[in-house]
């Protein structure tokens, strides 16, 4: 059976982003968050960490980038399908994010279920000290045409 979706165990896709005011103040916007952990500095330098962090929701956004990254990859290789995100299962957040961090959100491939049409991948991003602040799966799906 050829592989339907045209991606195999071990391969990655990277993308690195360094997270700036701009980032906060519109994901705020978007999201209507406005925790001030996330948008008031002189709250924050109150709290343990010092400073603003960064919004989960704003650190995980990077996963789809790398996870669309993928998904071309497969497109490009001519998959059967179109492939759709199913969902990211046990994301943690390890550390915090602050304004000037530059991420960089790494996509592996662990399995490939041909008869499903369905990938599942690791997912990690780190920081510019290689440090890890977010890890978790994703689980891509490929619908046919019907």
């Amino acid at each position: 059976m050829t592989n339907p979706t045209q991606l195999w165990p071990g391969e990655q896709v990277e993308f690195s982003k360094t997270v700036n005011e701009c980032d906060f103040a519109f994901f705020s916007a978007i999201s209507g968050d406005f925790d001030p952990i996330h948008v008031n500095e002189a709250y924050a330098r109150g709290t343990a960490f010092g400073r603003r962090i960064a919004h989960g929701g704003l650190v995980m956004g990077l996963l789809s980038t790398v996870a669309s990254l993928m998904s071309h990859r497969s497109m490009e290789r001519g998959a059967s399908g179109t492939p759709v995100s199913l969902g990211y299962d046990r994301i943690r957040f390890i550390r915090p994010v602050f304004v000037g961090d530059t991420l960089t959100a790494r996509y592996t491939i662990e399995e490939v279920d041909e008869k499903a049409v369905r990938s599942r991948s690791k997912v990690e991003i780190t920081n510019q000290e290689g440090e890890l602040c977010l890890t978790g799966s994703h689980i891509l799906k490929w619908v046919l045409k019907q």
